[in-house]
């Protein structure tokens, strides 16, 4: 880890080499988010609240391509965090939720005359399509995701490159030694026209303890996207191996550590074919395989390959199975297959409405599970009221199947689901979103 150890140093003293700048110009931003959510969750129980995210950023230019960046942000619901006597004024749960300082940066352009550039600091980015790293905003619970960072950016009109190192937990002791850090490189061929030719490799390493005492996950993955004539795709294969050390074996006398690790394969897939008429048709077709791993089912043994893991990933496959609004997961769905099918029209330059139907299916049954979780059916809406407000609305049902009682897909395929079998779920949302 000595290499580690020194990337970091080296790319830290980066940011304090920079020549002497001054202030040009200062740019005040932010937004305001707010959705009301409504969840009947079957035999789980019913689920209502107004959620709302505040930010507000500055953005400060200085010469020789210098800048900061800081932005300051706010989430929490309605009648949370605010008053809890309306009467008097008093407030007996005020501080679980704080004003919090979400993003705060320097950022260096064409370091030296040359491509490179350098961000350090408290950071939001998203890798491709947000299969691992993405900041949380594409559905319910947006509490949005950044990073205490250092990403060094190579970029040409052909090639981008971003080398990132982010600390997710820090417990003070000796350097990278009992922490959890990531690890990155992700790389883009950028040459053809309307098309994105990816590569990266990720590296989690956790000393923290969420999986037995250490892990050691690589990411291998390979990605293309773009737009040829009315088609338009995203493809996208990723490789995990690794090891997880500190797990009990199944001896009754708790002699040994078991064998767990990562072995698993993710794929995420889309295409669509917008028609040049009326509306601007488009149907598109999803699927996606996120493998469950090898389970041990022996009782002589714990040996087990761990479900595929998709970090802080920003999609979410369902408005249920992927945002449970009565569990700590989101977007942490595993163990699944995915088939989808969809329609979206824009029957004015403002307004975008879209019809999705999916299927989900079980990789790796549970003793004694079936394997067809269910459908879902979902209908958006998207009006553009102005260039900086958006009003969104949707709707979806879950026709659940026996698949839903006992099958492990929460928690990145380690946790079962609390439904039961033949369960059908509700989802209403009306949001407004407003940025300036």
């Amino acid at each position: 880890m000595r290499i580690s150890t020194l990337t970091v140093v080296l790319l830290a003293c980066l940011c304090c080499v920079t020549a002497m700048a001054e202030l040009q110009n200062v740019e005040l931003g932010g937004s305001i988010r707010i959705r009301g959510n409504y969840y009947n969750m079957d035999s789980m129980g019913d689920y209502s609240f107004v959620e709302q995210r505040t930010r507000l950023n500055v953005k400060a230019d200085f010469t020789d391509d210098v800048s900061a960046f800081i932005e300051f942000d706010y989430y929490d619901f309605w009648g949370e965090d605010f008053r809890s006597n309306y009467l008097t004024g008093s407030d007996y749960r005020s501080g679980l939720n704080t004003v919090n300082l979400y993003q705060s940066y320097i950022d260096v352009q064409n370091l030296w005359g040359t491509p490179l550039s350098l961000r350090v600091g408290r950071q939001e980015f998203r890798l491709g399509a947000a299969f691992f790293i993405g900041t949380d905003e594409s559905s319910a619970f947006f509490t949005g995701m950044s990073f205490d960072a250092i990403r060094l950016t190579y970029a040409t009109d052909q090639l981008m490159i971003n080398a990132v190192t982010a600390k997710t937990v820090e417990q003070y002791g000796d350097f990278l030694e009992d922490d959890a850090d990531l690890f990155g490189t992700y790389l883009s061929y950028i040459g053809i026209e309307d098309v994105s030719l990816d590569a990266y490799w990720l590296y989690v390493r956790d000393r923290v303890g969420a999986i037995g005492d250490e892990v050691d996950l690589h990411v291998l993955g390979l990605r293309g996207a773009g737009v040829v004539g009315g088609f338009d795709f995203e493809a996208e294969v990723a490789y995990q191996f690794g090891d997880v050390d500190g797990m009990p074996s199944a001896c009754p006398l708790g002699f040994g550590d078991a064998d767990v690790g990562f072995d698993e394969f993710g794929v995420n897939l889309e295409l669509g074919y917008t028609f040049d008429t009326a509306w601007q048709p488009r149907l598109f077709a999803r699927f996606a395989y996120l493998g469950g791993g090898d389970p041990d089912n022996s009782c002589w043994s714990n040996d087990w390959d761990l479900p595929f893991m998709r970090l802080t990933s920003d999609i979410k496959y369902s408005e249920f199975l992927d945002n449970d609004p009565s569990s700590v997961y989101k977007a942490a769905l595993s163990n699944v297959l995915f088939y989808s099918l969809g329609m979206q029209v824009m029957p004015t330059e403002c307004l975008e409405l879209k019809m999705v139907v999916s299927y989900f299916d079980v990789d790796e049954e549970a003793c004694g599970a079936d394997s067809e979780l269910g459908w879902e059916a979902g209908l958006y809406a998207n009006y553009q009221y102005s260039e900086d407000l958006a009003i969104r609305a949707g709707y979806a049902h879950f026709f659940g199947d026996d698949g839903l009682e006992g099958n492990m897909i929460l928690a990145s395929g380690l946790e079962a689901w609390n439904g039961d079998r033949d369960d059908d779920y509700d989802y209403l949302f009306l949001e407004t979103e407003l940025k300036f």
